[in-house]
């Protein structure tokens, strides 16, 4: 299925190969590194390999167990890599040495602690798209710049749901007890692809209410969304849109969405929507969608009536609640107008998926091969 999009301009043209050349991603880090400790902070610059793929060659290449390599994120096969890791310190001099063609170290230094999955603020990210013609650029730059100026949905990716796109259905007969998967590893992924995939179809929901409360007049509008609310069963009046216009911001926040100040901090309630409304839109707190599961916390009141179609209660896994609009930063974009080619750059909170800015801006649907989700 394909999600909703914010923007609306028609899609453009355009030509992407996701190699080194044309797709690097570099990791931020959460912290500045001590420069004195007991791990080795190495700095990889990798390209067509997994995370995966680079732990082992270097397990293999001087010794250390693939355990002891801490990592902050996994990032994908295709194209280039900056990454960090940590290795114990008596690994100093192997790694100094460490040949692979695919492999370089740029920088070393030392740490008092592991790095561990999640300690980075987010991604820099790189891309070129090809045969652009002058005329899509100029949408390609409006739409960067309304993003940059307002945000995006942070959907998950193409990337979370594998080669076939099917990897959530694995996950929801595992969890229906129609297949088994021993794999314990395989097994929590793709039953997080069906949270994932419960999660992007609320979202799509969300903003397709919004966009309905943006495209009609108040004389129309009562009508519209009762019928949109019919449609999916969802039991609020249909009067509430008249209230959720007043909001200036594209994602309309309903009263009881779980908020959460941005780009961190703690969780809570909208208990006044129109007010927690305002500070979304200077980007101070963003709404979360729910990771359904065990241990989570929901949303309440009205934003509830509709969280909770998108809830399976037979989801025993860890549950989360996830930034369900980020805002990019540090955006830039170039026209090589004599190759044609659009050249842009942007930053994304953790988690992330560069492929929806993408989708996003050009108003194209991608899809790939790729097995790893890149950004998180």
């Amino acid at each position: 299925m394909r999600n909703s999009r914010f923007l609306t301009h028609s899609p453009i043209n355009f030509v992407f190969n996701k190699g080194s050349k044309d797709f690097t991603v570099e990791e931020l880090p959460l912290y500045e590194f001590s420069g004195d400790g007991e791990h080795i902070v190495a700095t990889i610059r990798k390209k067509d390999m997994t995370t995966w793929d680079m732990l082992s060659a270097i397990s293999s290449a001087i010794g250390v167990k693939q355990r002891d390599i801490g990592y902050a994120g996994l990032k994908d096969k295709d194209g280039m890599t900056i990454q960090n890791i940590s290795l114990p310190r008596n690994f100093e001099e192997p790694l100094k040495n460490l040949q692979h063609p695919n492999l370089k170290i740029l920088n070393l230094t030392k740490h008092k602690n592991k790095i561990k999955l999640g300690h980075l603020i987010g991604n820099r990210f790189f891309i070129r798209l090809k045969k652009v013609m002058p005329s899509d650029f100029l949408k390609l730059k409006n739409a960067l710049t309304k993003i940059a100026n307002e945000g995006m949905p942070n959907y998950f990716g193409y990337q979370r749901f594998g080669r076939d796109g099917k990897n959530h259905e694995l996950g929801k007969d595992i969890i229906c007890g129609i297949k088994k998967e021993r794999n314990q590893n395989l097994k929590r992924f793709f039953i997080s692809a069906y949270q994932s995939h419960l999660y992007n179809n609320w979202l799509d929901y969300r903003i397709n209410t919004s966009r309905l409360i943006e495209s009609f007049d108040k004389k129309e509008l009562e009508n519209a969304v009762k019928i949109h609310f019919a449609s999916k069963g969802v039991t609020l009046d249909s009067k509430i849109a008249l209230e959720l216009k007043k909001q200036t911001q594209f994602f309309k926040i309903f009263n009881g969405d779980a908020m959460c100040h941005y780009p961190h901090g703690k969780l809570f309630n909208a208990e006044n929507a129109n007010e927690e409304a305002a500070r979304f839109g200077i980007k101070q707190i963003a709404p979360t969608g729910l990771l359904c599961g065990e241990k989570n916390r929901v949303s309440g009141c009205d934003a509830y009536e509709i969280e909770k179609l998108f809830i399976d209660e037979k989801v025993k896994a860890l549950g989360d609640r996830r930034y369900a609009w980020i805002f990019p930063y540090e955006c830039e974009i170039e026209y090589v107008e004599e190759e044609a080619h659009a050249k842009i750059k942007f930053c994304l909170p953790k988690g992330s998926y560069a492929t929806s800015l993408l989708e996003e801006i050009t108003g194209a649907e991608l899809s790939g091969g790729a097995e790893d989700f890149f950004d998180e």
